[in-house]
């Protein structure tokens, strides 16, 4: 049986044993990454610097909420705007798996950048058991490459440490709760962001509408739950699909794109089942998507696939 306090002893002593110079943390403030830079810090304190990249694809108003995570945790932190180099090496991008990789390169290159100014030789990544797992090896298929694994690319001049590699999310949460972390029941957000609800090219205006959408599936699912209409998801979002359909605004005719609702309910994300959501908040999230986006957005649709056979993300 799992106990996190036992965990949390190890890996410190781990950390202190493995890490003996000034190190970087990929912090993206979720669940994973909040733990590892928790503990990290405990083992080595000052040597640890967070490095927070604004990608172009965060949700709404995150980057401001992470700088406080990052200022609350008392961790020394740099936050670097990268938007514009992500949405230039993004043009023209279709593929998911290219997606993917491309993400996890920027990522270590401006890590490699920091690093360089900084005199830092190691990395410390939340990589859990299902990134590497899903990224695939010599005896697995890949599922999906995740940026932290597949993405990493092979010149790499980093040493690298992964405290969490073999936990899976249910594990990383008792951790966070015995490290009494605020994100401990944070819903999950994936490593190359919005830019994997875009079905297709992720550009900054499809960027844009994908944001807002999600913003509001987020806060109706999350209002419904505090109400108690609703047993709140494992994890819930918006996805902008590639394809356009017809519809009608007022009298006239309309041609926009369609959104996707996708909630599911897991425990260590390896398997779900899509939650069953109250017709009547289905449609609130629906009127309130295509009455804000206007002529962007003219269909909503619920997704109503497991894993397997599909993913939590579409990408």
């Amino acid at each position: 049986m799992f106990k996190s306090e036992k965990f949390i002893e190890e890996t410190i002593k781990k950390i202190r044993q493995d890490i003996k110079g000034r190190t970087l943390i990929a912090f993206s403030g979720g669940v994973d990454s909040t733990v590892c830079a928790s503990l990290v810090n405990k083992a080595i304190g000052d040597n640890l610097i967070a490095v927070n990249v604004d990608t172009g694809y965060m949700r709404k108003n995150e980057p401001e909420s992470i700088k406080k995570l990052m200022e609350h945790m008392k961790l020394n932190y740099r936050f670097i705007d990268a938007s514009d180099m992500f949405f230039e090496s993004l043009k023209g991008v279709f593929d998911p798996e290219e997606k993917r990789k491309i993400i996890g390169e920027n990522f270590i290159r401006i890590f490699e950048n920091v690093a360089k100014d900084e005199k830092i030789e190691y990395l410390v990544q939340g990589t859990i058991a299902p990134d590497w797992i899903e990224s695939g090896d010599d005896f697995r298929d890949t599922i999906k490459s995740h940026h932290n694994v597949g993405g990493l690319p092979e010149d790499m001049n980093l040493k690298l440490i992964e405290p969490l590699r073999d936990l899976y999310k249910d594990e990383v949460r008792k951790v966070a709760r015995s490290l009494k972390l605020i994100v401990s029941e944070k819903q999950p957000f994936p490593g190359p962001g919005l830019a994997i609800r875009i079905l297709g090219e992720a550009t900054r205006e499809r960027t844009q509408i994908v944001r807002e959408a999600c913003d509001i599936v987020e806060k109706e699912i999350e209002n419904a739950a505090k109400n108690n209409n609703m047993e709140l998801p494992w994890q819930y979002f918006a996805v902008l699909l590639p394809t356009k359909s017809v519809g009608v605004q007022g009298d006239k005719r309309a041609y926009g794109f369609v959104i996707a609702i996708r909630a599911v309910q897991s425990i260590d994300a390896m398997t779900c089942v899509f939650s069953k959501i109250p017709s009547d908040i289905i449609e609130k999230i629906s009127n309130k998507i295509t009455n804000n986006l206007g002529n962007k957005i003219n269909r909503v649709v619920y997704d109503i696939t497991n894993k397997p056979p599909g993913t939590v993300e579409w990408e």
